[in-house]
C-alpha cells in the first residue's frame, strides 16, 4: 500500500477536558505514567517500522502527531518523529501541544528533529472560561506558548473554541485580537459541542451551566472571520483560517480524498486497492504489513484516492499494539457522496474537476438536482465553474453536507 499522509494518536493527556469525548486517558504524576507511555511509545514505534519496512510510508506528504497530548511525552515524542523520517520525507509535520507542556527545550528538539509546524491547543484566553472547560494551562501559559513556537521557526497554528459557557462577545473578541496580537500563522476556531457523558455536557443537563445557543456561535463564527480576514488571514475551511502558505496540507488531504494511514489507539485510516478485503486486512493492518503481496484477486475492495472512483475501505485500529481493527466498506457511489459532502467543507467548494468524476458514478440528474437544491437554499453559489459555499452554506453547513451525502443512496 502507498498512503500521502500518516496520522499518529497519542491517547495521554495530564488531565481530562470538561469537553472532551476523544480516546484519552488522564494520566497522574509518577511510574503509572511512564510505564504506561514507554510502552505505547514502544508498539507505536514497532508499527512504525513495519510499515516503514513494507514501503508504506514512502510517499507519505504531510504526517500529524495528535491526541491526546502529544507534547506530554517529551523526548519520547521526538524519538517518534525521528522514526518516521527514517521512512519518508514529507513536506509537512505538524505536532500537536499544550501550552502547559510546551517548552522551550521541546521546541527546540522537534525543531531540530524535522517538524514543521506546531499546532497549539489554547481554546480561550479568558481564564474563567478555560477554568469551566477545565483547561489546565493559564492564559500567560498559551501565549508563551505561541512565542516559542514562533522563536524556534515552526509554522505555528492556534485551536480557539466559541459557544463556551458564560462566554460573552465582547469576551470572544477580546480572546481574538489578543491572538491576533500573538501572530500565529494559523488558526482554526470551533464552536463548542456537548458530547454525550462529558462533564459539561453533565452539568449543563443538571443546570449548573448555561451554554450559549447556536446563534451566538454564529455570531462567533462571523466575528472571527471579519477580524482574522482583516489581518489577512484567509479562510480556506469551513474552521480555518491562514496566512499565505500556512495551509495545513495535512487536513486538507483527509477532505480531499487522499489515501492515509493511522497508527496508534482509535487511529484511522482509508486506503485505494482492488481485490480481497480479507487479504488486504491481512497482508497491511495487522501490525505486520507484507510487501510480497499485493492482495489483488477478482471482485474490488478500497479507498480511492482523489483521482479515482473505486470504493473505500475505512480503518480503525482498536487496541494499542495494532493487532485488531474494525473496518468499514463504502461503496463507489458513497465514496463519490463523501468526497462531495467534504469539498463543501472547502472555500474552492466542489470544483468542475470533481463534477466530472462524480457524474460517472452517480446519475446527471440526480447529481443536478443536489446542485440546483444547495443553491437554491442559499448554501452554495456557482462560480466559474465551482459549486462554493455561500455565508448560510457556512453557517449551516450539516444542511448543506446533507444534500450531497444523500447521493450515496441509489434513488
Amino acid at each position: 500500500m502507498r498512503f500521502e499522509a500518516l496520522y499518529l494518536h497519542i491517547p495521554f493527556c495530564k488531565s481530562k477536558c470538561a469537553y472532551c469525548d476523544f480516546d484519552s486517558r488522564a494520566m497522574g504524576e509518577g511510574c503509572a505514567l511512564d510505564e504506561a507511555v514507554a510502552t505505547y511509545c514502544d508498539a507505536l514505534a514497532a508499527q512504525i517500522d513495519a510499515h516503514g519496512r513494507a514501503g508504506d510510508l514512502a510517499e507519505v506528504q504531510t504526517v500529524y502527531i495528535g491526541g491526546g497530548t502529544p507534547s506530554l511525552l517529551g523526548v519520547r515524542l521526538v524519538e517518534l518523529v525521528r522514526r518516521v523520517l527514517g521512512y519518508c520525507d514529507p513536506v509537512e509535520f505538524t505536532c500537536e501541544a499544550n501550552p502547559e507542556s510546551f517548552t522551550a527545550e521541546l521546541a527546540r528538539s522537534l525543531r531540530a528533529a524535522g517538524v514543521t509546524r506546531v499546532s497549539l491547543g489554547v481554546q480561550s484566553l479568558q481564564a474563567d472560561e478555560l477554568r469551566v472547560i477545565g483547561r489546565i494551562h493559564s492564559v500567560e501559559q498559551a501565549l508563551e506558548a505561541v512565542a516559542l513556537a514562533k522563536g524556534a521557526g515552526f509554522s505555528t497554528s492556534c485551536d480557539l473554541m466559541c459557544g463556551l459557557p458564560g462566554q460573552t462577545l465582547d469576551a470572544w473578541r477580546d480572546t481574538l485580537k489578543r491572538v491576533l496580537l500573538a501572530d500565529p500563522d494559523h488558526v482554526s476556531v470551533y464552536p463548542l459541542q456537548l458530547e454525550e457523558g462529558t462533564p459539561l455536557e453533565r452539568l449543563e443537563s443538571a443546570g449548573k451551566i448555561e451554554v450559549p445557543d447556536e446563534d451566538f456561535q454564529a455570531q462567533c463564527m462571523d466575528i472571527a472571520a471579519e477580524l482574522l480576514h482583516a489581518h489577512s488571514y484567509e479562510r480556506y475551511e469551513v474552521a480555518s483560517y491562514a496566512k499565505p502558505g500556512h495551509r495545513c496540507q495535512h487536513n486538507i488531504a483527509y477532505w480531499t480524498g487522499v489515501p492515509y494511514l493511522g497508527i496508534g489507539r482509535s487511529a484511522a485510516s482509508m486506503c485505494a486497492a482492488t481485490g480481497d478485503v480479507s487479504l488486504l486486512l491481512e497482508n497491511t493492518f495487522d501490525g505486520t504489513p507484507d510487501s510480497e503481496s499485493d492482495g489483488t484477486s477478482d471482485g474490488a475492495a478500497g479507498r480511492s484516492s482523489a483521482n479515482s472512483s473505486t470504493a473505500r475501505i475505512r480503518f480503525t485500529q482498536l487496541d494499542d499494539a495494532g493487532e485488531e481493527f474494525d473496518h468499514e466498506f463504502l461503496t463507489p457511489r458513497e465514496a463519490m457522496a463523501e468526497d462531495l459532502m467534504l469539498a463543501c467543507r472547502m472555500t474552492d467548494g466542489i470544483g468542475p474537476e470533481l463534477l466530472a468524476r462524480a457524474i460517472r458514478v452517480i446519475p446527471a440528474d440526480e447529481l443536478s438536482a443536489a446542485c440546483d437544491r444547495a443553491v437554491e437554499w442559499n448554501l452554495a453559489a456557482w462560480d466559474n465553474g465551482a459549486l462554493k459555499p455561500t455565508h448560510l452554506g457556512w453557517l449551516d453547513g450539516n444542511k448543506l453536507f446533507g444534500i450531497f451525502w444523500d447521493l450515496a443512496a441509489d434513488a
